[in-house]
C-alpha cells in the first residue's frame, strides 16, 4: 500500500490509554506499508488541505471538545473519500456536544452496564464484508458498551445485552452493534466498541485483527474516489444546519 498515508490524533481522557493504543495501530498501519503521523492535539484538524491528501484518520481522544471548524474539516476530508476508523470511547465517546461528529462516526456511547465483564462477540453469519469473513464468536473482558446508534450502519458484529444487572434489565433483550461500517459522503467509516484498555487486543486477538481489517477497509475509499473521479460537492448543501 505505498504512497498512503494516515494520520492518527491521540488524546482525552487517559484511561483508556490512547498513546499505547495509538502506537499499536500505528505499528498496525506501518507493517501494512502505509506512512503514519501521530499527533496528539486536536489542531491536527486544522489544515483541511492536509486532512484530504490522507487516506485514513484514526481518532484516539475520549471526551474532550472539538470546534466546528475542526469537525467541519474532518466531515469534508472523509467526504472527498479518505476514510476514518477508531474503537471504542476514541471514537464514539468523543466530543459529547459535537453532534455532527456522532452523525460521522454512526453512534455513541451511553453506558456500560457492570463495568469490566465476560461477554461474548457474535459475528454476523450473513455478512458478506471481509471485515469479518472467517472470523468466529469469541469473548472478552472488557467493557460491553451501549450504544445510541445510526439506523444506517452496516452492523457487522453485535453482543447481547442485558448481562450486568442495572434498570435497563426491565425491558427487552437487545442485539447490540460491536463493529459497524458506513459512508460519511465518498468517505468509509468503520467502529468498533473493542479496546477499552490495549491488553484486550492481546487478550481477544481477533478485536486487533478486525481493527486491522476495518482500518484497511476504510483506506480502499480513496482509492476508489480517485479512480473513479468522485466529486463530494454532490452532497454539500446550503441548508442551515443548526
Amino acid at each position: 500500500m505505498s504512497g498512503k498515508k494516515a494520520l492518527i490524533v491521540y488524546g482525552g481522557w487517559e484511561g483508556h490509554e490512547p498513546e499505547l493504543v495509538s502506537q499499536r495501530f500505528k505499528k498496525i498501519l506501518e507493517d501494512e506499508g502505509i506512512e503514519v503521523t501521530l499527533s496528539d492535539t486536536l489542531e491536527a484538524y486544522a489544515d483541511a488541505d492536509f486532512l484530504k491528501t490522507l487516506h485514513l484518520i484514526v481518532p484516539i481522544w475520549t471526551g474532550g471538545k472539538l470546534s466546528g471548524e475542526l469537525c467541519s474539516n474532518v466531515s469534508k476530508a472523509l467526504a472527498s473519500g479518505v476514510g476514518m476508523a477508531g474503537n471504542h470511547g476514541g471514537m464514539c465517546d468523543s466530543f459529547r456536544e459535537n453532534t455532527e461528529w456522532q452523525f460521522i462516526t454512526g453512534g455513541n456511547w451511553i453506558s456500560h452496564p457492570g463495568g469490566l465483564i465476560d461477554y461474548t462477540v457474535n459475528i454476523v453469519k450473513n455478512s458478506s464484508s471481509p471485515i469479518v469473513e472467517g472470523i468466529e464468536d469469541f469473548s472478552v473482558f472488557s467493557e460491553q458498551y451501549y450504544l445510541h446508534f445510526d439506523p444506517s450502519v452496516e452492523i457487522l458484529a453485535t453482543t447481547r445485552f442485558p448481562l450486568a444487572t442495572y434498570y435497563h434489565c426491565s425491558n427487552k433483550p437487545v442485539d447490540m452493534p460491536v463493529v459497524w461500517t458506513k459512508k460519511w459522503g465518498h468517505g468509509r467509516v468503520f467502529y468498533t466498541s473493542l479496546g477499552h484498555t490495549d491488553i484486550v487486543f492481546e487478550d481477544a486477538p481477533a478485536s486487533q485483527e478486525i481493527m486491522r481489517r476495518g482500518m484497511l477497509w476504510a483506506i480502499e475509499g480513496k482509492d476508489i474516489a480517485i479512480a473513479r473521479n468522485l466529486d463530494p460537492a454532490v452532497f454539500e448543501s446550503n441548508a442551515k444546519m443548526y
